[in-house]
């Protein structure tokens, strides 16, 4: 039995396809209140938990032999600062120890590339090996699943059966949860963007990252960190692809930098004080934008046998999952 925990998310979601496809039964843990009506729940056994509840792990887990951990919160603003150790350090491991302590013969573990990456410049290193500490981190999100990240390493340094992933920026179609890439994306494709902030990413198709886990698990070293990249692209150049399938030029306006740090502090306290919802920028995001996301993902990709489809493949068919929802 395979265990997806956030299966009904954007990558969760295809994880869940693709290993349905392959005729492996698979069980689901999301969230009480999470929509799963896109879920073939006819095909999987769905568990309604929360992963803070250790109980509740303990009793999810067993009978599975493979564990996929990717439930987090992917979001770089909450309310309430705190839940992001909750749910990306402690709801982690609280998966991981009860999936282990039932007899799982693998767990995955899934991480973030914003943990490997510093204000230094880094020359010709393995991206995957990077060590870096928590004052390295940008922000609460990033923090927590460094320490995650860190958490799972040491598990694996006493001969646990643990693999991580950091799949780089997720893009393309299944985003109902709306992360921040798909935000900005969508926001773009309804010419609700005005100016950006130009910056550096590797864009991955979340069909991609699936993909690659399953070889991860599969065939992965156990202990080993895997980067699941694609193309290394500035933002500029993945709105350009996303306005050729929707007819739209790039925004004319690019922000200074401490112009989009006005804007992403103002935001959060809009919604901290106000509205409760995410807002389009963060204080976070907006730091990020300083730091290189372009990645040498190319040792992953290779021994897990994994070729990325190209960016504009991702933007084409992103575009028709959204008129397909009536969001354009």
């Amino acid at each position: 039995m395979n265990l997806i925990t956030g299966g009904a998310g954007f990558i969760g979601s295809h994880l869940v396809a693709a290993l349905l496809d392959e005729g492996e039964e698979v069980r689901v843990i999301e969230r009480p209140g999470a929509s799963v009506d896109h879920l073939p729940l006819n095909g999987i056994d769905l568990i309604r938990a929360d992963i803070c509840d250790q109980a509740a792990m303990a009793r999810a887990t067993r009978d599975c032999s493979h564990v996929y951990h990717l439930a987090a919160d992917p979001n770089l603003w909450r309310r309430d600062l705190r839940e992001y150790d909750a749910i990306n350090y402690r709801g982690a491991l609280n998966v991981i120890h009860a999936a282990l302590d039932n007899g799982a013969e693998r767990v995955l573990h899934t991480s973030t590339e914003s943990i490997l990456t510093s204000a230094a410049d880094f020359v010709d290193d393995p991206v995957e090996r990077r060590e870096l500490k928590e004052a390295d981190m940008l922000g609460p999100y990033c923090l927590s699943k460094f320490r995650a990240d860190s958490a799972v390493r040491q598990l694996a340094a006493t001969g646990a059966p643990v693999i991580l992933v950091c799949p780089t920026l997720p893009v393309g179609p299944g985003d109902r949860s709306l992360t921040p890439p798909t935000r900005m994306s969508l926001a773009f494709c309804r010419g609700e963007l005005p100016a950006y902030l130009n910056c550096r990413l590797n864009l991955v198709d979340a069909r991609d990252v699936a993909t690659g886990m399953i070889a991860a698990m599969r065939r992965g070293q156990i202990g080993r960190r895997y980067l699941l990249g694609g193309h290394n692209r500035e933002l500029a150049d993945w709105l350009r692809v996303l306005g050729a399938e929707v007819g739209r030029p790039p925004p004319r306006w690019t922000l200074p930098y401490a112009v989009a740090l006005a804007v992403g502090w103002c935001s959060e306290k809009w919604a901290t004080h106000v509205t409760g919802k995410v807002p389009m920028a963060t204080v976070t995001g907006v730091r990020l934008t300083r730091r290189c996301m372009f990645f040498d993902a190319s040792m992953s990709l290779t021994e897990l046998g994994l070729v990325p489809r190209p960016v504009e493949e991702s933007a084409r068919d992103a575009v028709d999952w959204y008129r397909s929802l009536g969001w354009l």
